[in-house]
């Protein structure tokens, strides 16, 4: 189930709590898109042998691209790599851009999955992000891809800014239900450094996240998306039975995956390696026909382990103590066995056919387990 990822790094606007690399001028786009087709000829071999299940353009706002400019990386991928017939084909986009012809255009590439940039249905707390919609618009964004045919719809939600309680968080999971999106990414909004909303938190022009708030309001999320046959099968994600993320699926089952543009991720099974995270060293290095665009690293087995803890724990697939014993060091899995029987008498994790998932009480605190299960 191996995937192609695109990272195409441009925004109308920046938002003020995102610490992802994109650039707001869109200069060098078509620069840049040129330079993304060079990169699959050059990684060519990166990927041997393997089927392509899943294509994803992620951002920044890649519906920022052309119909063209989304067709030549298309047909560049579908020309030097098998390319399932069945292939989920994703493209991130906002709300703004969805608009009548930018949805045929959509249809014409045959991509077949849309994840829909919304974050929030409500006027002021959009402002205060700096999204570049309108409340309306989120909602009508999702009406139109409807309309236009596209079923396969995901959309991210983000809850705990200072706008968040419990009633309007039930409105917005009401909104999501009634619009009959079949796949929904929701995450705690957090404050990174490096970011509008970090400096405001910084000069205390802005208030620290409530925890416990926090911790509601995902409950309350888990409880009303799972009454309506929604399935949390990764801490931040739900879907309809058939619509789960298949290519995020494959980072979280250690699948391997191809990332081209600036800043994107690749991951072989032994090794990561990264893209430079700046579109002028990106175009400048890729045209010049080098490998100095990318850092890599070997990864050591205590490296491996730690993933498939840290990703596999998230997951309703858990961690299966036959994958431990078979792809890791005894010891390893003997202390492995040892920590996580704790978490177990704890109820935050429990085990059925040797696989350890987490409970509803353990998925609070995910990241806090993982990292103390590590080796």
């Amino acid at each position: 189930m191996s995937g192609i990822y695109i990272h195409i790094p441009f925004c109308k606007q920046a938002c003020n709590y995102c610490d992802f690399y994109f650039s707001t001028s869109l200069q060098n786009k078509e620069f840049l898109v040129k330079n993304i087709l060079s990169e699959i000829d050059q990684r060519i071999n990166y990927l041997p042998d393997k089927q392509i299940h899943t294509i994803y353009f992620g951002g920044g706002t890649p519906s920022l691209l052309s119909e063209k400019e989304t067709f030549l990386i298309l047909e560049k991928v579908y020309k030097l790599y098998k390319v399932s017939n069945d292939a989920e084909i994703t493209l991130e986009c906002n709300p703004d851009d969805l608009n009548e012809e930018k949805l045929k255009e959509l249809k014409r590439l045959e991509i077949n999955r849309l994840s829909i940039g919304l974050q929030s249905f409500d006027e002021e707390e959009l402002k205060w992000m700096n999204r570049a919609h309108t409340a309306r618009e989120s909602e009508s964004s999702i009406k139109r891809s409807q309309d236009r045919g596209f079923e396969n719809i995901t959309i991210d939600l983000i809850y705990g800014s200072k706008f968040s309680n419990l009633a309007n968080w039930k409105k917005t999971l009401d909104k999501t239900i009634a619009l009959k999106v079949p796949h929904i990414s929701s995450y705690n909004l957090t404050i990174e450094d490096k970011t509008k909303l970090g400096h405001d938190f910084k000069v205390k022009k802005e208030v620290a996240i409530d925890d416990e708030k926090s911790s509601e309001l995902f409950l309350e999320m888990i409880d009303r998306l799972e009454k309506n046959d929604f399935i949390h099968y990764e801490i931040s994600n739900f879907g309809k039975e058939g619509f789960f993320s298949r290519h995020n699926s494959n980072y979280w089952k250690g699948e391997h995956y191809l990332g081209l543009g600036p800043s994107a991720h690749s991951f072989d099974g032994k090794s990561r390696q990264w893209n430079v995270a700046n579109n002028n060293l990106y175009i400048k290095q890729v045209s010049e026909n080098n490998q100095a665009f990318f850092e890599k690293e070997i990864l050591t087995e205590k490296e491996r382990f730690n993933e498939y803890i840290l990703t596999s724990l998230r997951t309703i697939w858990g961690i299966n103590l036959d994958y431990l014993k078979t792809n890791f060091n005894a010891e390893f899995v003997k202390v492995f066995q040892e920590q996580i029987a704790e978490y177990i008498r704890q109820d935050t994790v429990v085990v059925k056919n040797k696989t350890y998932t987490l409970t509803e009480k353990g998925k609070l605190l995910a990241d806090k387990i993982a990292s103390e299960l590590f080796v």
